[in-house]
């Protein structure tokens, strides 16, 4: 028996253990999908969160109705703090990677140790700055927090692009006469595409999942309260505990904005953690 012979019979093992664990992992997806379709009644019996029979949209227009608002208030945080992120990020990149600025190590250093700061400790920081500037209850605190930890990661992942950046093209840039600022925005910005793409998913991520800076800085006010507090009340309070089909499909729509991106920026992801592996 040829060593090809055995790897095609393990083939279909091995596919078949893949399909078992990706069942596995995937099936709670399937279930939140199935109950946001169920009514009350149906999600009582067992069996129907097995098998996709029947359904109802009741519980989707419960949630729309009830936590639309929320819905908003998470959407205008996460694209304020990817914005944020992105404007600060790129030129700090820029100046770390190919201008090489004074004291670049040092703060390359800074910004790993940044990341291993428990968020609870930045979170009650936050809260007593914010408290004295009197930003509290507002969606301007919660995109500069969510910014102050997207940052230095976005700065990190932008510049292990930027130092791939050929030579070549900013000594031609610097021949035409072009000063830092014009190479940056029309060589450099769009040559960083993909990084810039895959900082900013991963911001607007962590920004749209955010509930520790969501509870911690936003207290008094429901107005900026994002999805993840909003589906917090929700299921804390008594009235709602028996709406699970209105819970569930909060959950769905909710996971629906990161489900999207994901797959329709895949491509750039892949290239911009991998952009500047080799050099450095």
């Amino acid at each position: 028996m040829t060593t090809h012979t055995v790897r095609r019979r393990r083939s279909p093992v091995r596919t078949l253990v893949a399909l078992v664990i990706v069942a596995v992992m995937l099936f709670p997806l399937y279930w939140m999908v199935n109950a946001s379709f169920k009514t009350n009644e149906q999600l009582a019996r067992r069996s129907a969160l097995w098998f996709p029979l029947g359904g109802t949209l009741h519980g989707y227009r419960d949630a729309f109705a009830q936590q639309g608002g929320h819905l908003l208030a998470s959407l205008v945080v996460a694209l304020g703090a990817t914005a944020l992120t992105l404007l600060i990020a790129a030129p700090a990149a820029y100046a770390l990677a190919l201008l090489r600025a004074p004291g670049g190590k040092p703060l390359l250093s800074v910004l790993l140790v940044v990341q291993l700061v428990p968020g609870i400790v930045m979170a009650n920081a936050l809260y007593k700055i914010f408290g004295s500037a009197h930003l509290l209850d507002s969606a301007f605190a919660l995109i500069l927090a969510d910014s102050t930890l997207a940052v230095p990661f976005a700065v990190l992942v932008l510049r292990a692009f930027m130092t791939s950046v050929p030579g070549e093209l900013m000594e031609a840039a610097a021949l035409d006469g072009a000063g830092a600022v014009r190479t940056f925005v029309r060589i450099v910005l769009p040559l960083a595409r993909n990084a810039l793409v895959t900082a900013g998913l991963f911001t607007f991520l962590f920004a749209w999942g955010d509930f520790l800076f969501a509870t911690t800085l936003n207290l008094d006010s429901d107005t900026w309260q994002p999805i993840t507090v909003g589906l917090y009340d929700y299921i804390g309070a008594g009235t709602n505990t028996t709406s699970w089909n209105s819970v569930m499909a909060t959950a769905v729509i909710a996971s629906l904005p990161a489900a999207v991106l994901l797959v329709v920026a895949q491509r750039h992801v892949a290239a911009g953690l991998t952009s500047g592996a080799v050099k450095d």
